[in-house]
């Protein structure tokens, strides 16, 4: 997984590359010693990864189960000794994303007291995990999840409405220090278009076949959306 990666990486930045490869690292099943049995546990992690690495493929369809058996060479029973259906593998990687990046957004309030530049960084590194993380892109806007289970979906827009909610939060904060009449009803706002512009910019990824990068000329972007600071 390939990422543009801004000059001058902040911490955060750096977690976010730790975050974006922990799945693949973790799952490495090439070479001779890909036919040991696994660890428990271990091969849970090897068809999730697997799954992510099947939706980095441009253009792919529908992920079956005995398509996934296949590029592991088990039988669709061995999946089911560990995931009891395919929902279940999905929300796998949604967990993953969800502790990934949520766990980035803590660690930017913990470190980063400014809070227009802590809105960007958000910004800024949820673009940059999907741009490291492809298939994780695909779950993330849907595509993946057309014809799963419809809680997936919810989940994932579950996600997306606490990325609404941490940049409000930060945005509000924007607005009390700038003396704004109306904080509260300005960052709601805000919130919001920043929200579809992250979307926005992930789903135009994944349907250009990962070619349009969700970083592009992200610093001039967000200097309209946000301005006030430069990460």
């Amino acid at each position: 997984m390939t990422s543009n990666v801004p000059e001058s990486p902040s911490p955060a930045d750096d977690a976010a590359q730790e975050a974006a490869d922990a799945i693949a690292a973790a799952a490495q099943t090439d070479g001779p010693t890909a036919r040991k049995r696994p660890k428990p546990g271990e091969r849970r992690v090897q068809i999730l990864q697997a799954l992510a690495t099947m939706l980095e493929q441009p253009g792919a369809e529908r992920i079956t189960t005995a398509a996934l058996a296949a590029r592991l060479e088990v039988s669709e029973a061995a999946l089911y000794r560990h995931f009891a259906s395919k929902a279940q593998m999905f929300e796998g990687l949604i967990e993953f994303i969800e502790q990934s990046v949520f766990g980035l957004i803590n660690q930017l309030g913990e470190r980063e007291p400014d809070a227009t530049l802590r809105s960007r960084k958000l910004v800024t590194l949820l673009l940059q995990f999907g741009e490291k993380n492809p298939g994780m892109t695909r779950v993330m806007v849907g595509d993946a999840l057309v014809f799963e289970n419809e809680r997936l979906q919810q989940r994932m827009n579950l996600f997306f409405d606490k990325i609404e909610s941490a940049l409000r939060q930060n945005l509000r904060e924007s607005s009390v220090v700038a003396g704004a009449a109306t904080p509260t009803v300005d960052a709601q706002a805000d919130a919001s278009v920043v929200t579809a512009f992250c979307v926005g910019r992930l789903q135009r990824f994944a349907r250009s076949g990962f070619k349009r990068q969700p970083c592009e000329n992200l610093d001039h972007s967000l200097s309209l959306l946000l301005p006030g600071g430069r990460l």
